[in-house]
């Protein structure tokens, strides 16, 4: 589908810019411009949803302004309650229903009838940013808008897809007053360019290895068990994957909003340095984590409560939020309670401060988090536990793979790249490159990094004309 590719996002971007910047005479028209670019952009992809995406925004627009109108605190609450019903009971309706009667009809065979229908594309995110909209009005954090401004925030097309989630307050000056610069555009464009890189150089190379790995499981689960060194190149191909496809998604996004003036949260903090599955999931997606913390964790009364018991209880039901958030599946589901199960944990041993050397931190940590990707990537639950056998040498299926050596032998250069990249190698090179700003290094740095920035566009075009596999994992959420 052209609207899931880069390249329709690379020629709608050059468009939108330009009109922006020929309509700079006024703020107001730019964002009509944006907000139209935006619609048209989710309307390309998705036509009909479109309107649901309209229809969400009216509704958060009108329930904020009348909450904020209301002196009544009851019927403050009240409305509240009501957006939050509506928001997830669409939510409800397009992500989770079929797997709900499912369920059903696997209880009691022929009780209702199927029902299938078409995942609105980047529904979890619009509705998150919507919904936590409405409940920052209720707060006092934000005051309401009207349903123009609400309509770009939660419509904006660099981050309407698939992330960051942003909360309203933090961009709520940036959409009435921001300010653009050569210096924005100029390092919006180089983010833009990384997050290209990223996805089409590294991120498809990976997630080669990991379907052909993932679907030999599937297809011979039985008759064809997938060796022990195979299961594990698929793995950690996998989880390579879906780091450089979801942050370069990112940085797409934090990219493309500094060439309009915006600036977003960063979303990954290269999460696969962590020393701890808690650390983890502060290095990755971090936005969804904020937003879970603060309208979810938090107002549960958080670990700050007198009875632990009540503290495990709110951290297993974010977990639990957090797995059927990613998916109508089972596999979902079971991934989110076993962070929930690791963090525990965590906790309890107090594992930060009584585990000192740092090598076993990370090398435990990359461990769990590998495992927890094959259940995030499995059909099911029986291809996961099928796959965990493998990887152990567990089901008949050995040991050596002279796929695996071959995949080795194609893909060597993108895995140690891949590997070396998702370390903070590039902060530290710039952190030094900037420290040396009167050598001759610094001045050769210069000049060669816009150049890699172009070579890095034009290698992914060229990748992109070329091939045809193009997937976007989170597109999918």
């Amino acid at each position: 589908m052209l609207f899931s590719s880069i390249p329709f996002l690379v020629y709608f971007f050059p468009i939108v810019f330009l009109g922006y910047y020929l309509l700079s005479f006024s703020r107001m028209m730019q964002n009509v411009w944006l907000l139209f670019a935006s619609l048209l952009f989710y309307a390309w992809g998705e036509p009909v949803y479109v309107f649901l995406m309209i229809g969400s925004i009216l509704f958060n627009s009108i329930i904020a302004i009348i909450i904020e109108k209301v002196e009544d605190n009851k019927v403050k609450k009240g409305l509240l309650i009501f957006s939050i019903v509506g928001n997830i009971a669409v939510l409800f309706v397009f992500k989770y229903l079929g797997f709900v009667l499912g369920i059903v009809n696997s209880a009691f065979k022929g009780l209702v009838p199927e029902f299938k229908i078409a995942l609105p594309i980047g529904i979890s995110f619009f509705t998150f940013q919507a919904l936590s909209y409405v409940v920052d009005v209720y707060r006092g954090v934000t005051k309401a808008e009207n349903p123009f401004y609400v309509g770009l925030y939660v419509a904006f097309f660099p981050q309407l897809i698939a992330g960051p989630i942003v909360q309203y307050n933090t961009i709520a000056e940036q959409i009435r007053d921001r300010k653009s610069s050569i210096d924005k555009i100029s390092l919006g464009l180089s983010r833009f360019a990384v997050g290209v890189g990223k996805k089409i150089i590294l991120a498809n190379s990976f997630g080669q290895i990991a379907d052909n790995v993932f679907n030999w499981s599937r297809i011979g689960t039985d008759k064809l068990p997938v060796p022990a060194t195979l299961a594990w190149l698929g793995s950690i191909a996998y989880s390579l994957q879906l780091y450089y496809d979801f942050s370069a998604y990112s940085d797409m996004a934090i990219g493309l909003g500094l060439c309009f003036g915006f600036k977003f949260k960063e979303n990954f903090n290269y999460p696969y340095i962590a020393g701890s599955v808690s650390e983890f999931w502060k290095r990755w997606h971090i936005s969804l984590t904020d937003w879970f913390r603060e309208y979810v964790y938090i107002p549960l009364g958080g670990n700050r409560v007198a009875n632990r018991d009540t503290m495990v209880r709110n951290l297993a039901i974010v977990w639990l939020l957090t797995g059927i958030w990613h998916g109508a599946n089972w596999t979902f589901i079971i991934w989110g309670m076993f962070f929930f199960v690791l963090q525990l944990l965590e906790r309890l041993l107090d594992f930060d401060n009584r585990v000192h050397n740092v090598f076993i931190k990370h090398a435990y940590t990359l461990l769990i988090v590998n495992f927890q990707w094959v259940i995030f990537r499995a059909d099911d639950i029986y291809q996961a536990g099928r796959f965990y056998l493998n990887m152990f040498g567990l089901n008949n299926n050995g040991i050596l793979s002279s796929t695996a050596v071959m995949m080795l032998r194609e893909y060597y250069p993108t895995l140690i790249l891949g590997i070396l990249f998702s370390t903070p190698v590039i902060p530290m090179m710039n952190k030094w490159f900037h420290s040396h700003e009167d050598s001759a290094v610094h001045k050769i740095y210069s000049i060669a990094y816009p150049v890699l920035m172009s070579v890095m566009i034009i290698i992914s075009v060229s990748y992109l004309v070329i091939g045809s596999y193009n997937p976007f994992i989170y597109f999918n959420f």
